[in-house]
């Protein structure tokens, strides 16, 4: 490594971040890692030669950390764009929204605070795009062979740079009118602009990769008619019916799911046509229930729009704020997680049942009432069961509900009956090595795996990339470059 003590000699320090009574007028990013760039190289040099690198266990597409944070440390910013990106599609992506589990297994995480991974990934994207070296990936020939990709997220997008790369003629769908999935229409412009998604579609379209937007395929298109013009159809649509909150009042006016309030901001933030009924949170009383990244972003965007009061409540219990016995390193640890949405306002409350939803006399949510919960320790193999705790049920203010509990499975109607494509007991797509049961037809990201993390879409889109290359082909080396790399570096 360039500097073997550099974690004996330096602290753990992070970007600074605009005030909270300023970030809070706007919908942009606030972190100011230009003003990082001058620390980057001392936080890279902390990077310990440590023998075994758990990081890349802790990363799941397995980037090569450590040899990049040496380069960083030696200023030698191609060298480690070139390392970062043989493994990672979108690191100006995952440098911003990543929860970091790499940092969670870094060793020096033992002991002292872990290597600011995200933020030196994120610093390394930057400026390969502001200095010109984040290049197209231009194949040198074409193998004739053509795939369709329904879904332009973060599985998506991947497949399409790799197998475009690997010479195949690649036309993305997308049902939206602009490409990037939740990327652009999910996650908060304050957390990710959508200039830097689209400065990464320039690249993907300048490497020959066809966009369609506008086109919801299953809809608006037969998606037989489609497997019929493509060699190969990739399916990465994500996993979009969200889990709804069947009690009393859910059809009140002012209940709505998250993703629908998130989505629409974003259009609102960037000129878009807003689409459905209009939902802003200026002087509500929000109450949003899930406690989780898109609960956080609700808590974020409730805020930028002033709302009243903004109470977040989670039916599981409050997690430890360090690693328990049952959490040892490296494994990634479920603790308390306060992000910069909670830190610009918010009343937080865990073990809380939602029993029911009050309206006014015109329809519209006025309250939602609650309970605490008392968890039971559950039996080996068995879901935990919870008690309402006796004189604990209230009602508190609530004239906008946004729930944010997750996702179910990918929708089964459209594309997945026209193409007959069978599913799991999850209702996710079956796959085997990414291939469906229907020939010629592969699926990977949240479709068929149910909701995760924008770095696991990722490495589903690098790996169905290289099933559906070997199919297409008898065999892959998609890997090589990588590979390649590591074994340089």
């Amino acid at each position: 490594m360039g500097k073997p003590t550099g974690f004996l000699e330096l602290g753990r320090e992070l970007p600074g971040r605009v005030p909270v009574i300023e970030r809070i007028k706007n919908n942009k990013e606030f972190v100011k890692n230009d003003e990082f760039g001058d620390k980057v190289s001392d936080q890279a040099s902390r990077c310990m030669d440590c023998g075994v690198p758990f990081c890349h266990d802790g990363c799941p597409i397995g980037n090569i950390i450590p040899e990049f944070n040496d380069a960083v440390y030696r200023e030698s910013w191609v060298e480690a764009w070139d390392i970062l990106s043989a493994t990672n599609n979108f690191p100006e992506v995952t440098g911003r929204v990543c929860p970091a589990p790499c940092e969670t297994s870094c060793v020096l995480g033992i002991n002292q605070d872990p290597v600011t991974i995200c933020s030196i990934e994120k610093t390394i994207a930057d400026k390969a795009y502001e200095n010109g070296y984040a290049k197209p990936k231009i194949p040198t020939s074409r193998t004739g062979k053509t795939v369709a990709i329904v879904g332009s997220g973060p599985a998506g997008l991947t497949a399409a740079e790799q197998l475009n790369g690997a010479g195949h003629t690649v036309t993305v769908y997308e049902r939206d009118e602009k490409v990037g999935g939740l990327m652009r229409f999910g996650i908060p412009d304050f957390k990710l602009g959508m200039d830097v998604i689209d400065r990464k579609i320039d690249v993907l379209e300048a490497a020959g990769i066809k966009m369609v937007v506008n086109a919801h395929i299953g809809v608006d298109f037969d998606a037989k008619e489609l497997r019929k013009q493509f060699d190969v159809v990739l399916l990465t649509g994500g996993s979009t019916v969200p889990r709804d909150l069947p009690i009393p009042g859910r059809d009140l006016k002012g209940v709505h799911f998250a993703m629908e309030f998130l989505s629409q901001n974003n259009r609102r933030a960037n000129g878009m046509e807003i689409k459905g009924e209009e939902i802003h949170a200026k002087d509500d009383h929000v109450v949003v229930i899930g406690g989780g990244d898109t609960g956080s972003d609700c808590v974020g965007t409730s805020n930028r729009h002033q709302a009243a009061s903004i109470t977040q409540v989670e039916i599981m219990p409050v997690p430890p704020e360090k690693r328990t016995v049952n959490m040892p390193w490296p494994s990634y640890p479920m603790i308390l997680k306060t992000t910069s949405s909670h830190q610009e306002g918010a009343d937080r409350h865990w073990s809380i049942l939602t029993k029911k939803f009050i309206g006014d006399e015109n329809g519209n949510v006025k309250e939602l009432v609650v309970a605490d919960i008392e968890w039971e320790k559950a039996e080996p193999g068995k879901r935990p069961n919870f008690t309402e705790i006796e004189g604990t049920v209230r009602s508190i203010p609530c004239t906008k509900a946004f729930l944010a509990m997750g996702f179910l499975h990918p929708e089964p109607t459209g594309i997945l009956a026209q193409l007959n494509i069978a599913l799991d007991e999850r209702g996710n797509v079956q796959t085997t090595d990414y291939a469906t049961s229907q020939q010629g037809v592969f699926a990977s990201g949240d479709m068929r795996t149910g909701q995760s993390l924008v770095v696991r879409c990722i490495n589903e889109g690098r790996e169905a990339s290289r099933a559906i290359d070997a199919y297409l082909m008898g065999t892959s080396n998609l890997e090589a470059m990588a590979d390649s790399l590591m074994l340089s570096h």
